[in-house]
């Protein structure tokens, strides 16, 4: 297995790994052998951002009318050899299985293998899928999954992002960055604020798709969100907490009892101060930390995710697209009998247009999907990739 990262440290400073593999007589265009070993490339990291041509018009304060043809349409974007240079538009780690013959991000000198794109919840990172892609990269290894830090979130917060920050903004973002890397995602799998991020990525997609697409929804749907009961989960309430918060923080554990005696369960405190990260050079000690997300664009976006609307695009999928809902059994709070409905409809109007909708429920699990019960997550998800024969 091999691993792709475009935000890294070599020889204890950032730089591009192309320079991190010179020297080492490698170069993008090898084939990639079988191993179990992890290696990371690395992209420039850069504050302009990459610039692609879209059509249409957009304005602020309205919807914005763009569409991209980029890898999920069957006009593919080219670039010249300089691609490589290019500034970066998101953090991300592409997680290659061990079978995967096609070690270049930019080269397509072969056929790409099958991709998975995989998208955090707000609040979150491209760390939250870590430990889960890695198992999914080992049982189905000639496989390649995309883990992508959103706007605002982890390494991405460093890229400065034009406004508004919405989830129409954030789907546009990955699908710049997956026409960057030249890579045709069969799956989008996005949980929470990322579940609709994957919907909105095929909407605005140009269509007609060159190849179908399996879209999944964890434990979001695609109209109103519904906050949680007592003891359960307040994101905006969480973001507002976290704003009175010290910028510079000298114990995690300070921080996560804060939250607690907020009224926050451990679960969440504890997912919180991941986003801590240590101030000072990497390995050495450090006495401090900060938080590595940009708080106000995050509202901005939390804010979108409540308001944003998809089931008319849901009830009406292009052929070829294919969506699947996963409800957490413990998550009520986030699921009406509207919504169930409204879905099991859509399940039979999508059958008729050549499209697909399905619903599924995982049980023992609560909204983190894929930290409560990752064993049925994982079952349930793989019926994606034994779809697609490398």
């Amino acid at each position: 297995m091999s691993a792709i990262s475009n935000f890294m440290a070599c020889g204890g400073r950032r730089e591009p790994a192309v320079n991190c593999f010179d020297k080492k007589n490698l170069d993008f265009g090898l084939n990639w052998r079988a191993t179990s070993s992890i290696t990371r490339i690395s992209m420039p990291f850069q504050k302009n951002e990459f610039q692609l041509g879209t059509e249409g018009k957009s304005s602020r304060g309205n919807k914005e009318k763009r569409s991209i043809r980029m890898a999920l349409v069957d006009e593919r974007v080219v670039y010249g050899r300089d691609t490589a240079g290019r500034p970066a538009v998101l953090a991300y780690d592409l997680v290659q299985g061990p079978l995967v013959k096609w070690g270049s991000v930019m080269g397509k000198s072969k056929p790409d293998p099958p991709t998975a794109v995989l998208l955090h919840g707000i609040l979150g990172s491209r760390k939250n899928w870590g430990t889960f892609t890695r198992r999914l990269a080992q049982e189905f290894p000639a496989w390649q999954f995309l883990l992508v830090d959103l706007r605002c979130h982890g390494d991405s917060a460093s890229i400065r992002k034009r406004g508004p920050h919405t989830v129409a903004s954030t789907a546009f973002d990955v699908l710049k960055l997956v026409a960057q890397l030249r890579i045709t995602p069969r799956v989008l799998i996005g949980h929470s604020f990322g579940g609709k991020v994957a919907l909105s990525m095929v909407e605005q997609a140009a269509k007609p798709l060159a190849q179908s697409v399996r879209v999944w929804s964890l434990d979001a749907t695609p109209g109103k969100v519904r906050a949680g009961g007592d003891g359960e989960d307040h994101p905006a309430e969480l973001i507002s907490f976290i704003r009175k918060l010290p910028k510079e923080v000298f114990s995690k554990r300070d921080i996560a009892n804060a939250l607690i005696q907020e009224g926050f369960s451990k679960d969440v405190a504890q997912w919180v101060v991941t986003n801590l990260k240590t101030n000072g050079p990497p390995g050495l000690p450090s006495s401090s930390f900060s938080w590595m997300f940009d708080l106000d664009g995050i509202s901005e976006m939390y804010q979108s995710y409540e308001e944003t609307n998809l089931w008319k695009f849901v009830e009406n999928l292009p052929q070829g697209v294919h969506v699947n809902f996963l409800k957490a059994e413990r998550s009520l709070h986030r699921w009406a009998l509207e919504d169930l409905q409204r879905i099991h409809a859509a399940e039979d109007l999508a059958a008729e247009e050549g499209a697909g909708v399905e619903m599924h429920v995982l049980e023992d699990a609560g909204h983190w999907v894929h930290a409560d019960n990752p064993d049925g997550l994982f079952r349930i998800l793989s019926s994606s990739f034994q779809a697609f024969k490398a």
